[in-house]
């Protein structure tokens, strides 16, 4: 079950949206990844948690990624608990991950702080000796910390640590995004309007993109935070 990556999102599309193009460039280049939802985002405006299930997996699908999980934590209500910090510690020890992706550390929609705030820490926890978490089968998972936590960009224009060249990646991207159909621009849509279903979002995202690639000559990237000190062999590894 052990895979490189483990990329979580507090809603289903959070991953999509923000680090989909960074996954499907990490899968290209031999990577493992799992995906986790925290919630079904069933507190959106357009569409259900069943539906947004489905174009989850959907999505999942065309990234080539098999794993992906929902940790059924309440949309909107969640809190910062003991109960919520160990199923996502839970995860974190059964896919072993060396780095995990997690939501944005500040934006529009307050899940997205909250849900970095709790996956940073139960990825500290996770590797603590003393916390016993059991598996389906009554059997303790060993501990586990992953080696980093970066933390992708979504709504709010934060400045990036780091940016990952996603060009050839980016017409993927926008196909794993058009999976929800019931939250993003389809014309043929009768559900309320949302501050996401515009054409105009689309097309922000992929604006976002591209202002995070021009700075490096790149058409499209991704950015990301950190939450310590990157470490580099040699200065010609820096682009």
């Amino acid at each position: 079950m052990k895979v490189d990556i483990l990329a979580i999102g507090v809603h289903p599309d959070d991953v999509e949206l923000s680090c989909s193009g960074t996954l499907l460039k990490m899968i290209d280049q031999g990577k493992t990844v799992a995906l986790v939802d925290l919630t079904r985002g069933e507190l959106g405006t357009r569409g259900s948690g069943e539906l947004r299930t489905q174009e989850a997996l959907a999505a999942a699908k065309v990234m080539g990624i098999s794993i992906r999980e929902n940790l059924d934590i309440r949309d909107g209500f969640f809190k910062y608990t003991d109960e919520n910090l160990l199923k996502i510690a839970k995860v974190i020890r059964k896919y072993q991950p060396e780095i995990v992706l997690a939501n944005a550390v500040s934006d529009r929609h307050p899940d997205h702080g909250r849900a970095s705030k709790l996956t940073s820490d139960a990825c500290f926890l996770a590797g603590l000796l003393k916390i016993e978490i059991l598996d389906e089968k009554g059997k303790a998972y060993d501990r586990w910390r992953p080696k980093a936590v970066y933390h992708y960009i979504q709504d709010h224009h934060l400045t990036p640590d780091f940016v990952v060249d996603i060009t050839e990646y980016m017409d993927k991207k926008m196909e794993s995004i058009f999976c929800y159909r019931s939250q993003f621009h389809n014309p043929d849509s009768n559900e309320p309007e949302s501050p996401i279903s515009s054409e105009n979002f689309i097309e922000s995202v992929k604006a976002k993109c591209r202002v995070y690639g021009r700075p490096l000559s790149y058409d499209f990237a991704e950015g990301f935070t950190v939450e310590r000190t990157i470490g580099v062999e040699s200065l010609f590894d820096l682009k």
